[in-house]
């Protein structure tokens, strides 16, 4: 079996091993720094990280604007103090070996400003750049003006074509890797086309095949490509580790940092890990950023994936099919269905979903009264955690709304994940993990089943470095 041997990221040789960035509280300074101390690339997550008081305790991101805009500047604040703090404790922990990166996603509220004023708190503790979801094109503006490399998060050939001969060719000294993150395996927010069928994945071996033509193309022979989603045991990989038509490669872990020791997660949601069987992970649209996502079939996606279930279409005229009366809200607002959908409405409500809320798409969802006056008020509270939010309507500009009706379809995204990666550990937590939003890799799964993880064995960082490192 082959063996990976050390590889060179900004001046430095380190292990080609990349600890996948997790947002919101997942990927903290804790782990990045173990990482890094292992001898690999850790990463701290710059997407509401928290920040602590002078107890050591997380500060609760609680809001208090009247607007969505003055909510959104608090979260912008809580982001920049929980970066920094997260840099300081990785810095701490890894004591000058491995690297240490920061990971932002593009699509998210004030991600600019956020990931400036960590950069600009901490200078030199963060030794490189990462982000994705979208087309980070001002990426490496960014990296240039605090002299750290940057590492785009692409998902085909095509999408660094458009980074490089649209910005990244101005600054190609500072470009210290391309992260290649599979579409259909990896965990989180996935970059799908609208050409590519999310139930037929794909070999990622051509795939990065063509990303590393590209990368030729222009020069780029010796800039690693970062293999990420669906990585598990390198001696899956050997096909890739020196293989000259692919150029230097180094692979990106991010679902097997979840349950170590230092993983911050709660112990219901590793213990949940355990548990896993194949195809409970599964791509979905319910994001509310737009992008497919992975994320495991627990009762919160459950719930979501009834909602969509629960749906008819209507029009506020009668129309040859939409034909059959219906009442809607309080007021018992007139609106048409047909004749069919009536009947279907009818055993719904039978069963409890009597709440019918309106979507974008001129249809109606049914859901439990409790159920309803929960996404109003999270609709209501939205605090601009992403640059544009179906769920709620909020768009990061003038007026502040993309002039849609709000998409009961979805969800806030930001509630979930710092309600279940804060989750207590009581009785309560395992009812906390089921109901709220679990992202994972297609291959969490294989927790349950690897020898490594007998008996519900957790490991340290470390052990799982080494692990890694045998291959298996």
């Amino acid at each position: 079996m082959k063996l990976i041997d050390t590889l060179r990221f900004g001046g430095q040789d380190v292990l080609p091993l990349v600890e996948g960035g997790k947002g919101v509280s997942v990927s903290t300074g804790i782990s990045a720094g173990h990482w890094a101390a292992a001898g690999g690339i850790g990463t701290i997550s710059a997407v509401n990280a928290d920040s602590y008081d002078e107890q050591g305790r997380p500060v609760p991101q609680i809001y208090h604007g009247r607007t969505r805009r003055e909510r959104q500047r608090e979260l912008i604040r809580y982001a920049i103090d929980g970066g920094v703090a997260q840099a300081k404790i990785a810095h701490e922990i890894a004591g000058g070996k491995g690297r240490l990166h920061a990971n932002i996603l593009w699509e998210m509220g004030g991600a600019e400003e956020i990931i400036e004023g960590i950069l600009e708190a901490v200078p030199g503790l963060i030794n490189g750049l990462t982000c994705g979801a979208g087309m980070p094109y001002r990426l490496s503006e960014i990296a240039v003006k605090h002299g750290i490399p940057y590492y785009p998060i692409v998902s085909s050939g095509r999408a660094f074509n458009a980074l490089w001969r649209r910005a990244y060719s101005k600054a190609p000294e500072l470009l210290g890797g391309v992260v290649y993150e599979d579409p259909w395996r990896a965990g989180g927010h996935n970059g799908l086309s609208n050409t590519e069928n999310p139930l037929n994945p794909e070999d990622p071996f051509p795939r990065v095949l063509e990303l590393r033509r590209v990368l030729r193309q222009y020069g780029l022979d010796e800039t690693p490509i970062i293999m990420a989603g669906g990585v598990w045991a390198l001696e899956e990989w050997q096909d890739w580790i020196g293989n000259p038509d692919l150029g230097p490669i180094a692979f990106q872990f991010g679902t097997r940092p979840l349950l170590t020791k230092e993983s911050p997660i709660p112990d219901a949601w590793k213990r949940r890990l355990l548990t896993l069987k194949k195809g409970d992970v599964y791509l979905n649209r319910f994001s509310p950023t737009g992008f497919y996502s992975s994320a495991v079939n627990n009762s919160f996606m459950q719930d979501l994936r009834g909602r969509s279930e629960r749906q008819v279409a209507y029009s506020p005229e009668a129309t040859a099919e939409l034909d059959a009366s219906y009442g809607v809200g309080a007021r018992k607002r007139e609106v048409f269905v047909s004749s069919t959908d009536r009947q279907h409405i009818a055993g719904w409500e039978a069963q409890g979903f009597t709440e019918a809320l309106r979507t974008p798409d001129d249809t109606l969802v049914f859901v439990t009264p409790d159920s309803a006056r929960e996404i109003l008020a999270d609709q209501t509270n939205c605090m601009g955690c992403l640059s544009a939010c179906k769920f709620s309507n909020w768009m990061q500009r003038e007026p502040y709304t993309n002039g849609q009706k709000a998409d009961p379809r979805s969800f806030c995204i930001q509630k979930t994940l710092q309600t279940i990666a804060h989750a207590p550990n009581d009785e309560h937590a395992d009812d906390v993990v089921d109901h709220n939003l679990m992202f994972g890799g297609t291959n969490a799964w294989r927790f349950g089943t690897d020898p490594f993880y007998a008996n519900g064995f957790v490991p340290t960082v470390g052990q799982l470095v080494e692990r890694i490192l045998t291959g298996r």
